[in-house]
């Protein structure tokens, strides 16, 4: 089951207060980034948050689960929402944890040989 757009906006909506939060389609799921970091995935309308240990000790006790078949492990915070505050908090700790994006190194195409005469 994909996840509805409805259900990727609200979960933007939630994380407003975060700064830098956006979501772009994945395979028919969402990849849930903040200032361009994937931090989490929005996938069978569930919202799944990479683990760290930083993330750990917001939880506490995280619920793993699945974003998708044989996917790792990630932390499953849908029924947590509802508080925003707590949502960010977290979101804050993963983006923290988790290294830089990598800078897209742009392909050189090659030159194609002059014309023969």
């Amino acid at each position: 089951m994909a996840t509805d757009t409805e259900y990727a906006k609200y979960v933007c909506d939630q994380l407003h207060a975060a700064g830098g939060i956006s979501a772009r389609r994945m395979f028919g799921e969402y990849g849930l980034y903040r200032h361009g970091k994937i931090v989490g995935l929005i996938c069978d309308n569930q919202l799944f948050v990479k683990p760290t240990p930083a993330g750990e000790s917001v939880l506490g006790s995280p619920t793993y689960g699945e974003p998708y078949p044989g996917a790792k492990p990630y932390f499953n915070v849908s029924d947590l929402l509802d508080d925003p505050g707590w949502l960010v908090q977290l979101v804050d700790a993963t983006d923290a944890a988790l290294p830089a994006p990598k800078k897209k190194v742009a392909r050189k195409t090659p030159k194609k040989p002059a014309p023969k005469k």
